[in-house]
């Protein structure tokens, strides 16, 4: 099953410090990853990921793009964020879907 399905299936969402300390980082805000993560769009997949399998996420929020590093506990129906960014322009297509650093590590090392 999709993640991208599933992300509308969550009660809640969690946030990793890394996440936390990203958006502020960036200036993105949980309205920003919630937004994203309603509309989302799937860019790659993480199956070997743990303790859940991820995906990294694009969509919009405000006009800006916005991925998101997004895995589901789908037996407690919990959301969590792995981290997020605004992906740059010089390494991604012009949908920001594809590009050269979409190979994100292990969630361990996120």
């Amino acid at each position: 099953t999709s993640i991208v399905g599933l992300s509308k299936k969550v009660d809640r969402l969690v946030y990793s410090g890394h996440a936390l300390r990203q958006m502020f980082a960036r200036s993105i805000s949980t309205k920003d990853v919630r937004a994203v993560v309603a509309n989302a769009e799937c860019v790659a997949e993480y199956p070997d990921d743990r303790p859940f399998p991820s995906e990294l996420l694009v969509g919009f929020s405000n006009g800006r793009p916005i991925h998101v590093v997004f895995s589901v506990d789908e037996k407690n129906r919990m959301g969590y964020v792995v981290t997020a960014y605004v992906p740059d322009e010089k390494l991604w297509s012009d949908d920001f879907k594809a590009g050269e650093a979409h190979d994100v590590p292990d969630l361990q090392t996120r």
